[in-house]
């Protein structure tokens, strides 16, 4: 997996372990709303806090998530989801976009996590540049949507695919700032055609920046 050193801007809060992403990805989920996704590019840093995000499940869960990528097995493009957890899975889609997902589980196992939307907190100027949108454009158009943040975050499959999130030395990181919980919904994934019924996405309940439908199921103190 890949490593990165880049000596640069001050990051906020302090880095996740390891640990924390090597549990089921129904168990990450929900605690990784909060959670800063931090990329530092030479002295600047964007910042934005996950309020959206998806599990999919690895190969082995039964029954099959036949809406994972893993779900038929490794292959070396998706090579990075069956290594260690707490690594970016980086891919294409429609040929121009990306999305990213975290990976969880065991060596081997396979999990992950789709991060869905963020809300920006640091270098939200820069975010919406990158989108190509004009300054005090709304919040909520900047990262909301797994593409959209991808693309806020200048996150390329080229560039970012297999990096270590829990690494100091990378330049891509997830971090805990205190932020403290918020109530949480939870409701079936969305824009997926298998599985689409299972309820495996989490998002902060009613808030600016989630994508999609957010009134379903609430639930509250998901993370132990």
């Amino acid at each position: 997996m890949r490593r990165l050193k880049n000596a640069g801007a001050r990051m906020p809060g302090r880095l996740l372990p390891r640990a924390f992403f090597e549990r089921a990805p129904e168990t990450v989920a929900p605690c990784l709303l909060g959670k800063l996704l931090v990329h530092r590019i030479g002295r600047d840093v964007l910042a934005g806090r996950i309020v959206e995000v998806e599990a999919y499940l690895g190969p082995h869960n039964d029954p099959l998530d036949h809406a994972a990528h893993a779900h038929r097995g490794p292959t070396p493009r998706i090579s990075v989801l069956f290594g260690p957890a707490g690594h970016a899975y980086v891919y294409a889609i429609y040929g121009r976009y990306y999305c990213m997902n975290i990976s969880c589980e065991v060596e081997g196992l396979a999990g992950s996590v789709l991060l869905r939307a963020l809300e920006p907190v640091a270098g939200t100027e820069k975010m919406a540049a990158n989108r190509g949108l004009k300054s005090g454009a709304p919040v909520r158009m900047i990262a909301s949507g797994p593409s959209r943040l991808c693309q806020a975050m200048r996150l390329t499959r080229p560039d970012h695919n297999g990096l270590d999130v829990t690494s100091a030395g990378s330049p891509l990181q997830v971090r805990d700032d205190g932020f403290a919980a918020q109530a949480i919904v939870v409701t079936a994934r969305i824009g997926i055609k298998h599985a689409a019924d299972w309820p495996l996405r989490f998002a902060f309940k009613e808030h600016r920046c989630v994508s999609g439908p957010k009134r379903i199921i609430t639930l509250r103190n998901l993370c132990p």
